[in-house]
């Protein structure tokens, strides 16, 4: 962890990344998207999406796509940085258009419909596909997309919303908060803490940082294999032999990768595991595709790629048509790939992923940055577990012990508060909680805006 501090606080010091002279408010109105191919009637907000430099020098620009909030949600709702994970995957593929996003993308991959439960009626919500190389975001300089990092990552982050807010100045000042899941565990308090360094000492500062939510989120090495192998035991899905292999092989190596042992015995996992898909344990993979992947390099290998249930097949039909990405102000360098829901590359060659987010925490906790945790609890990548045990590392006090929270008097999950953070589980829900149960996740997102427990019958 200290690793990954340092160097993030080297890059800081040696300003490698350069802030451009931004964009002046007038071309938000070239951003404005008119209207999406096979868009539904009846929008009833303005959305916008385009390309913001954060690197001139070596020509890194960073993709994002804005969606304003809903009427309802008042003339002053807040400003939410949504992130996915992967590392290397799109925000735009899952968080806006299988997830928190206003649409969905119908199974012929050409036509969207309205998603009901759209944080958007909270909520302006800003996806943005980061680092470059993922998504529509690029690099006119290659060596960038094989020496992506957390730290990178998050200062090209930063770069991003100081110039975004150039371009949108209506939004300075507003209140924001940084949400996303699965690898954006690191990517959320990373970005959220150098926000917090940068604005000590500003009395209003520009980006008025209130809080992050991060959900199934990649924590702590030790703490998420020591759940996730418990997860797999505990709900049957290998051996006993292998998970005390796993824990005897994998929670002590202090190396920078997984060990050949604990590699094989994480291989060993997948067989037993068979053909389910451990994004979400009890519903079937698309096409019996989804079996997980282990042992294919890095600190996470059951991150090896993103949650399929079909969803994101419509994705990459629909991101790669001509007209949709004239409309989304896409691909204008003609990009020579075509876009994809995670890059091949860009997770290959991550070089910089610290240990462990909970330094951050505590940090951002006694800084009285509001922080919320949530999980899926059928998961099997990131699992209930594994979060568990890495709030319970944090040693917070207990300010209201585990108790169910109710929509329409049925159990929709599980909650705890402690001091300087909630912990809030979301029944019968995989990895993307918003994915499989989008009304009880707007739930969620309307009590972490308004930092009230959840609802008690």
């Amino acid at each position: 962890m200290a690793r990954g501090l340092a160097a993030l606080l080297a890059l800081l010091v040696s300003a490698s990344v350069s802030l451009p002279a931004a964009a002046a408010p007038a071309d938000q109105e070239g951003d404005r998207i008119r209207e999406l191919p096979g868009q539904p009637p009846n929008v009833d907000f303005s959305h916008y999406s385009g390309y913001v430099t954060v690197n001139q020098a070596r020509g890194r620009a960073l993709f994002y796509w804005l969606v304003e909030a809903a009427p309802a949600a008042g003339p002053v709702a807040p400003l939410v940085l949504w992130l996915n994970g992967g590392p290397g995957c799109s925000s735009v593929g899952y968080g806006a258009s299988e997830e928190v996003g206003p649409f969905r993308i119908r199974p012929d991959g050409k036509t969207l419909y309205l998603n009901k439960h759209s944080w958007n009626k909270a909520a302006n919500l800003l996806f943005l596909e980061s680092p470059a190389g993922v998504g529509f975001s690029y690099s006119n300089t290659t060596m960038d997309l094989y020496t992506g990092g957390d730290a990178k990552t998050a200062l090209d982050a930063y770069a991003f919303l100081v110039n975004w807010l150039e371009r949108f100045p209506q939004y300075k000042y507003r209140e924001f908060y940084i949400a996303g899941e699965s690898y954006a565990g690191h990517y959320v308090p990373q970005l959220a803490k150098l926000i917090y360094e940068k604005s000590k000492g500003i009395q209003n500062p520009a980006i008025n940082l209130k809080g992050f939510v991060v959900g199934n989120a990649v924590t702590d090495d030790y703490n998420d294999y020591l759940g996730t192998f418990e997860y797999w035991w505990s709900h049957g899905l290998i051996s006993d032999s292998t998970y005390h292999n796993l824990k005897k092989t994998c929670l002590f190596d202090s190396s920078e990768h997984p060990s050949p042992e604990c590699v094989k015995n994480l291989n060993l996992a997948s067989s037993e595991e068979g053909n389910i898909d451990p994004y979400s344990l009890y519903t079937k993979p698309c096409n019996s595709s989804a079996s997980l992947k282990l042992g294919l390099g890095g600190r996470y290998p059951w991150l090896s790629r993103a949650y399929d249930p079909c969803t994101e097949r419509y994705s990459n039909i629909y991101y790669n048509l001509p007209e949709v990405q004239t409309a989304l102000h896409a691909n204008t360098t003609g990009i020579k790939y075509p876009w994809k829901t995670c890059s091949d590359i860009v997770g290959s060659y991550w070089a910089d992923s610290p240990r462990s987010m909970l330094p951050i925490y505590h940090e951002l906790i006694a800084a009285g940055i509001r922080i919320w945790v949530f999980s899926g609890d059928t998961d099997a990548v990131v699992p209930i577990t594994a979060t568990r045990y890495s709030i319970s590392a944090l040693k917070l006090p207990t300010l209201m012990n585990w108790y169910p929270w109710y929509d329409h008097g049925k159990v929709g999950g599980w909650s705890q508060v402690y001091k300087g953070l909630t912990l809030v589980t979301v029944a019968g829900a995989g990895h993307e909680v918003p994915l499989h149960r989008p009304r009880q996740a707007l739930i969620l997102f309307r009590h972490f805006l308004k930092d009230t427990p959840m609802p008690t019958q």
